[in-house]
């Protein structure tokens, strides 16, 4: 799957995120990028100071970063359909970080 291809199919998954959730979002970005230095199987990963641990001394600080791996997710799909699933449970993973939501709460949810 070429670079383009996977980009679209995580701005498709970002659309899919209700607008409520979606306009709550705060100084973060989603980037695309091949593999995780430290993990390399990992999917995805949010950086950054999630929206429930922000005080009010939060401010001038760079965007939070979810990073999206490609290769990653790409390794462990057959094919198309199963990339775009595990793009969208990915992206909505990382998201779930931003908004101060733990692994295991996302476990209890289905979404891990």
């Amino acid at each position: 799957m070429t670079r383009r291809r996977f980009e679209e199919l995580v701005s498709d998954a970002l659309d899919s995120v209700p607008a409520e959730l979606s306009a709550q979002m705060d100084n973060v970005v989603v980037l695309v990028e091949d593999r995780n230095d430290e993990e390399p199987a990992l999917l995805g990963l949010y950086h950054g100071v999630a929206l429930t641990e922000r005080t009010s001394s939060y401010g001038g600080v760079l965007p939070d970063r979810i990073s999206i791996y490609r290769e990653a997710i790409l390794d462990v799909c057959a094919d198309e359909d199963e990339v775009v699933h595990e793009v969208t449970v990915t992206v909505v993973h990382e998201i779930a970080h931003h908004f101060g939501i733990d692994e295991q709460t996302l476990h209890d949810l289905g979404w891990g």
